[in-house]
């Protein structure tokens, strides 16, 4: 590619990055206004999403859950603790490791869940996808899932990288 295609694709990819950093600050922002009258954040509301999929049934560790929602331990054990705190989920030792914790939503956690913070969400959606055809979402999805395969590619090498040059806390 030439130097002109290069800063082409350079500036695309800066706009590109920076509306995504836009969007999800503005998710953020008014998704949380969607569903405040519930007591819930839009980390919440993820937290409450992915403890409410089938697959979650029996709950999610501390660590799994990190993972499913990509944000570290950390900042996701602040958000459980708060969660617990307003009664929306509880944790228990695993039946087969007990060193571990399962999360699970509490019973009002899914009464919240399904019949308060569900209708908002729903109609956020159509808020914020107004003017979208489902085929301009399955379009719009595809290439996150995309950028999402290459940002995690990424992650993974920077992963290895970190524990294979004495910085990723083992020494010997």
């Amino acid at each position: 590619m030439n130097e002109s295609g290069n800063e082409t694709r350079l500036a695309l990819a800066n706009r590109l990055f920076f509306r995504l950093y836009q969007c999800a600050n503005m998710l953020h922002k008014t998704g949380t206004r969607a569903v405040e009258e519930e007591g819930l954040t839009t980390q919440q509301w993820a937290v409450l999403g992915a403890l409410s999929r089938p697959a979650a049934e029996r709950g999610m560790g501390v660590g799994e859950l990190a993972r499913y929602l990509m944000v570290s331990r950390q900042n996701l054990s602040g958000v459980v603790s708060r969660m617990e705190a307003a009664g929306y989920v509880g944790s228990a030792p695993d039946g087969s490791d007990r060193r571990a914790r399962l999360v699970r939503m509490t019973d009002t956690g899914r009464r919240v869940w399904a019949e308060q913070a569900q209708p908002k969400i729903a109609a956020y959606y159509e808020q914020a996808l107004e003017g979208f055809s489902v085929n301009d979402m399955a379009h719009a999805l595809h290439y996150l899932l995309k950028m999402l395969d290459n940002m995690q590619r990424i992650d993974t090498q920077r992963t290895a990288v970190d524990e294979g040059d004495g910085q990723g806390g083992h020494e010997g």
